[in-house]
């Protein structure tokens, strides 16, 4: 058997959207994905549905410094392991592999073997806390160098790190240290660092849940505490951290929290977070719908109303031997501009679509039309609102519906505070409903704006606005 491939891919400082292109794309055909427990969940949406994954976690092997030998050797011999049963193995690393990585241990692993491997760079954490916080790591006139230190080896009878060199550094970034940040403090003071040297501490950097606290040396261990600044966090030591009430963007600009599905819209002004409060998964069981299909040429109309609902008509008719001359007699009608972008992708364009992009404005279009007598499919969600067929039906036609796909509760929605958000935007009931179920009202302060009709009938309803 032909031996596979091991990709060492960098997953970023967290956040979906930071992860290189190169490592998306790898991640969409990669058999099996190996990845640290503290990959950001949302990325591993994007993976190869068929792909086996295995988080660290299961090996024994939670964070880099807390993993023992033996949990390391267990991530190398399952890398060996897929790679010899010719799989294309991902082993997904936070941050860089090649910072505070171990790729050294898992790469002498594969050539001891024989596999032949590819590294893909990530967006390390310091970069990201550095960015996020506004505090560039070098800076013409106050720093031009800057060095990286693991902060796991500052307590210990014979301590590896040399102290003394790392104080005389004009910048000092530190992984890993929240636990030993009190006694490396006290290190660096008693090795020459001014002991009111500004510190940043940058927790969950860039996410949603991102913590900034500024202070000096000698009280940073203090400030940990008082602000509950847990992993992963980032240090930065040195005068570039005054820069940060300056530069600090991600601060002024307005913060939106986005909860729809589509990242590609809305996003305009201010920075936004992208936290969707729904999930579409296909259905368990497509006989009725398949049934529904195999009649399709029957129909008048056709109406999709959601680029979802397209997605499933199509992979679920090309499963079952069709493709689009089967509608060569059907009018085609799509809710908005997004759904319609979707059909014309797969060579379709919709004969109707809306001015005004919600069911009401569909039904004003389609009231233009002679619908009397015909027969119409709408292919739809399993929480839809009926309300849309029972006014096709007003205007004279016979309306089958058939649920397409699923519309579900994603699952662990992370903690934050929602008084950090200046607006939050809603794009379907559903998710203003999984929104106030999961984290209550937003607070007062924090305009909110809803996509749709329906969607701010339901915010009305649950007094959102």
């Amino acid at each position: 058997m032909e031996k596979g491939k091991v990709y060492l891919v960098g997953a970023g400082p967290g956040a979906k959207d930071l992860i290189s292109l190169r490592g998306q794309q790898l991640l969409s055909q990669a058999d099996v994905v190996i990845y640290d427990y503290l990959v950001d969940s949302q990325i591993l949406e994007d993976v190869n549905p068929q792909a086996k994954l295995i988080c660290c976690d299961s090996l024994g092997k939670r964070q880099p410094q807390e993993g023992s030998f033996d949990a390391q050797v267990k991530v190398n011999s399952a890398m060996v392991n897929f790679a010899k049963k010719g799989k294309l193995v991902a082993r997904l690393k936070n941050g860089d592999p090649f910072i505070f990585g171990r790729a050294q241990e898992e790469i002498e692993a594969l050539l001891k073997n024989r596999i032949e491997f590819e590294v893909i760079p990530g967006i390390t954490a310091a970069q990201a806390a550095a960015c996020f916080s506004g505090i560039p790591l070098t800076s013409r006139k106050i720093s031009s160098s800057v060095i990286y230190v693991s902060g796991q080896e500052a307590v210990g009878e014979k301590p590896v790190i040399d102290w003394r060199s790392v104080s005389k550094n004009e910048t000092i970034v530190l992984y890993m240290a929240v636990k030993n940040i009190r006694a490396i403090a006290k290190q660096l003071i008693k090795n020459g660092k001014p002991a009111n040297t500004p510190v940043a501490v940058i927790s969950q950097a860039g996410r949603i849940s991102q913590k900034l606290a500024i202070t000096e040396l000698e009280n940073i261990g203090k400030i940990v505490k008082e602000e509950e600044i847990t992993a992963p966090a980032i240090f930065i030591i040195g005068l570039v951290v005054r820069l940060s009430a300056r530069l600090n963007w991600f601060k002024k600009n307005k913060r939106v929290l986005f909860t729809g599905l589509s990242t590609k819209r809305y996003f305009l002004k201010g920075n936004y977070f992208h936290l969707p409060m729904i999930k579409i998964e296909p259905l368990d069981n497509y006989a009725d719908f398949d049934r529904q299909l195999k009649e399709i040429s029957g129909f008048n109309w056709i109406i999709f109303t959601s680029r979802y609902a397209v997605q499933y008509f199509f992979q679920r008719l090309n499963k079952i031997g069709f493709d689009t001359r089967l509608l060569k007699d059907a009018k085609i009608a799509a809710i908005g501009t997004s759904t319609a972008a979707r059909l014309r992708v797969l060579g379709i364009i919709a004969d109707l679509v809306p001015k005004v992009e919600t069911s009401k404005g569909l039904l004003n279009a389609l009231s233009k039309v002679s619908l009397k007598g015909k027969t119409i499919f709408l292919p739809h969600s399993d929480i839809s609102d009926k309300g849309l067929a029972k006014e096709l039906k007003d205007f004279g036609a016979k309306v089958i519906g058939s649920i397409a796909y699923r519309n579900i509760v994603p699952e662990n929605f992370p903690d934050f505070d929602l008084d950090t958000f200046d607006e939050i935007i809603f794009t379907s009931p559903s998710g203003v409903r999984n929104f106030v179920k999961r984290y209550g009202k937003p607070p007062k302060k924090a305009a909110i704006k809803c996509i749709g009709r329906v969607t701010l009938e339901q915010a009305k309803k649950l007094s959102l606005l």
